[in-house]
């Protein structure tokens, strides 16, 4: 067994439940959204991020770019959900609330992509001996 990709795959699927996690739920009601949720789903990705940068394979390319589809989803979350409720002092609306979410859903479905790749590529794989 190859420690480094099941420390891979437990980061690339753990991103992808922790930003299921945050979106499920109804789009506007601010309190099913947890922000914790939130940032640890931005956490998660960025370190899966990390970690697909030392591959040179086309499907490692693809890997990247999912990752970094969702680091920028979830980053403009994070900062739109920091600015309804540190700067523009309101809280959050159900449109802002809505907002992040969605964008949320967006990093979501990279995840989706990530995830269905990590498989597409586990299923492929064969042993040489």
């Amino acid at each position: 067994m190859n420690l480094e990709k099941v420390v891979f795959g437990f980061f690339v699927l753990l991103a992808a439940t922790l930003n299921f996690g945050f979106f499920v739920g109804d789009i506007s009601d601010p309190d099913l959204h947890n922000v914790y949720e939130l940032f640890a789903a931005v956490v998660v990705n960025l370190v899966a991020t990390v970690l697909k940068f030392g591959d040179r394979t086309q499907i490692g390319a693809v890997h990247l770019a999912t990752s970094l589809v969702a680091d920028l989803q979830l980053i403009a979350a994070a900062a739109m959900y920091v600015y309804a409720t540190r700067i523009a002092g309101g809280g959050l609306s159900g449109a802002e609330t809505a907002s992040v979410v969605s964008l949320s859903g967006g990093a979501l479905l990279a995840n989706i992509v990530s995830v269905v790749l990590l498989v597409v590529e586990t299923v492929t794989y064969h042993r040489t001996q």
